[in-house]
């Protein structure tokens, strides 16, 4: 909010202390939405108001409003529209009469792109992934992705279970993936915890799994409905034992379909957790993107033929074992929660285990490592100045940017998380380094210093439970340059 920012709305619901900060119109949303016939057209009448103000085209958003209540029939769907056009009027009227300016250049060239929440991103992701199943027990804000994929599971051939628990949910999905389907499970800080053990069991048995990690502010059910990055740590240190994962973090609608798309190849290929974490901003989130490239996806599968000799955890050189399913090839297929030989049998061999934990949780992790992706810069690489994000906070640290205007500011963003390339310290060095995240303490400059040894000169946090604003970002930075 800044002193240039109009609110629109009904003075009975609005503080006086908030008053003094804004420009406020009183609009009679609840008095117009009655003339149209009940109180529940309000929504619909403040939509018309943004669409006037905005000169939108109102014939669009009578279409859209026939097909969002086709099914509740002609006389739901004439009171919306005459609510929409009831509020588009007012929106004209409060432009021309100087009462609200807005000037927007109209860019047709979003007329081809398409609206996208993150949910739906995630969604529609990890369906291009390949991925066939679905379950989850829900918890907000990530119970969307499974609503979406419940609504479209005939359209798509994909099951999609609400199970008792969060237990049974990932435990479920492990299953799957061992019988050779790709599996996922979306849940949030409190559902992810109780995951924890199956995690672990992923990581012994080497079985993959993709975990959607859609964040809250918590402890326990701290705030379910706001935003925050607090979960990082739990990411990084859930489950019992010593084993790798991969964990993501999607900047934008766009990368939240790419990304979740190459969660399942990269779990299929390194036979590991995959995590892919957003919060309440990201997924609830609309935006219009570019149409989707289904060329940029290619699903990879790693699965292979057994032999009558397989062993399931060969020791190898680069930590991955050749994975099978059972029914496809000759040889037994194990699965095992214990330590194990090669052929997945239960010892307690003290050099076969040890052998076991340097494949699991160096060999393997060294080669995920190899083969991690560079973080994203904007701006010059010299830049005596660095601002490090990672995850939903790329655009609003990159608009900032913009507006400050400085050459002598770069921005790295990280939407690979961990683990982090050995290489990348060269990023950093030399440079004044200003960590941006949301959470209380910068858990992702804790992971910088304890990977790569690298420290932060400043940190911008943000841990109310609300998105950091363009303004807020803005301003901290010029606190800090200057």
């Amino acid at each position: 909010m800044s002193e240039n920012t109009v609110v629109l709305g009904e003075r009975e619901n609005v503080e006086d202390e908030f008053l003094e900060k804004v420009n406020f119109i009183e609009i009679p949303l609840s008095r117009m939405a009655k003339e149209v016939g009940s109180p529940l057209y309000l929504n619909t009448v403040a939509a018309g108001v943004i669409a006037g103000l905005f000169y939108a085209d109102i014939e669009v958003l009578e279409e859209y409003l026939r097909k969002r209540f086709a099914s509740k029939g002609e006389k739901v769907v004439d009171r919306n529209i005459e609510a929409a056009i009831k509020g588009y009027k007012l929106g004209r009227t409060l432009c021309e009469e100087g009462i609200v300016g807005v000037e927007v250049s109209r860019d047709r060239s979003v007329k081809d792109e398409i609206l996208l929440s993150g949910t739906e991103a995630v969604a529609l992701g990890a369906l291009a992934g390949g991925m066939n199943f679905l379950s989850f027990y829900p918890m907000s804000p990530s119970t969307g992705v499974a609503v979406f994929l419940a609504q479209h599971a005939e359209d798509f051939e994909i099951i999609v279970e609400q199970v008792e628990d969060e237990i049974s949910a990932i435990n479920m999905a492990l299953g799957a993936w061992f019988a050779g389907a790709r599996a996922m499970v979306t849940t949030s800080g409190g559902g992810f915890a109780l995951m924890t053990e199956a995690i672990s069991l992923a990581g012994m048995a080497e079985n993959p799994v993709v975990i959607h990690l859609a964040q809250r502010p918590s402890p326990a059910t701290g705030l379910p409905t706001r935003t925050m990055q607090g979960d990082l740590n739990l990411a990084l240190h859930a489950g019992h034992g010593e084993f790798p994962r991969i964990i993501l973090a999607p900047g934008s609608i766009e990368e939240a379909f790419y990304l979740t798309a190459e969660a399942f190849n990269l779990a299929d290929k390194y036979q590991v957790p995959v995590i892919v974490m957003t919060d309440e901003y990201l997924v609830d989130t609309y935006y219009n993107i570019p149409d989707i490239e289904l060329d940029r996806i290619k699903v990879e599968k790693y699965i292979v033929e057994a032999e009558e000799d397989y062993k399931r955890y060969k020791l190898t050189e680069d930590g991955i074992s050749p994975r099978a399913i059972p029914g496809y090839g000759k040889g037994i297929i194990v699965a095992n929660g214990n330590e194990h030989d090669e052929y997945g049998d239960i010892t307690e061999d003290g050099e076969l285990s040890r052998l076991m934990q340097e494949k699991r949780a160096i060999k393997k992790l060294e080669t995920i490592k190899k083969n991690a992706k560079l973080p994203k810069l904007v701006g010059d690489k010299n830049a005596k100045y660095l601002v490090i994000g990672w995850g939903s906070t790329y655009y609003v640290i990159k608009d900032a940017l913009e507006q400050l205007n400085r050459d002598d500011v770069a921005f790295l963003h990280f939407s690979w998380v961990y683990p982090l390339r050995d290489d990348i310290k060269e990023l950093f060095d030399g440079k004044v380094l200003i960590d941006i995240e949301g959470n209380v303490t910068a858990q992702f400059a804790q992971l910088l210093k304890k990977e790569i040894g690298v420290n932060v000169s400043y940190k911008i946090l943000k841990y109310d439970g609300r998105p950091f604003s363009v303004e807020e970002i803005l301003d901290a930075l010029k606190e800090v340059l200057e």
